[in-house]
């Protein structure tokens, strides 16, 4: 069973890093970037890849991440005296809040009003600067989440 455990936060911490690589990035650059564009440029930039990063690759890395966490999030509570039971605790909290529920609450709603823009539309410029805003301060929190998720879960394969 402890072999499994350490496999399964390891799959964790690696899919955490991903996701606070991916956010990171779209944080720091990508959105500052886009920002910088005409609105009808940024919109149909954005627009593409909100289709385009659901593929099969990205959502087993997003999703399974968060099946994984489930599964560490039981065994924590269910093995709670041993090492590092906590910070499995910890981490599957974070991504699974901070990262899945956020995306799935904020991040997606946004992402499908963008979709039913026309790009080169007076409500499609209007839409931009909202969208860019609370768009990134969203994809902050996911960032942070998956940041402190991939901590949690090197702390807990230290306390192994």
């Amino acid at each position: 069973m402890d072999r499994i455990v350490f496999g399964l936060t390891f799959l964790a911490a690696i899919g955490s890093g991903l996701m606070a690589g991916l956010f990171f990035v779209f944080s720091v650059s990508v959105m500052g970037a886009f920002g910088k564009l005409p609105a009808p440029t940024g919109i149909a930039a954005m627009q593409s890849i909100n289709t385009t990063i659901l593929n099969p690759i990205f959502m087993a890395a997003f999703m399974g991440t968060a099946l994984v966490c489930v599964v560490l999030a039981i065994f924590g509570v269910t093995r709670w005296s041993q090492p590092g039971a906590a910070w499995l605790i910890a981490g599957a909290l974070l991504y699974i809040v901070g990262t899945l529920l956020v995306t799935i609450v904020f991040n997606v709603p946004l992402n499908d009003t963008l979709a039913s823009v026309s790009p080169d539309s007076v409500e499609g410029a209007s839409l931009w600067r909202t969208y860019l805003e609370v768009w990134t301060g969203w994809n902050h929190v996911r960032t942070v989440a998956s940041t402190g998720a991939l901590a949690c879960f090197m702390l807990a394969l230290r306390a192994q």
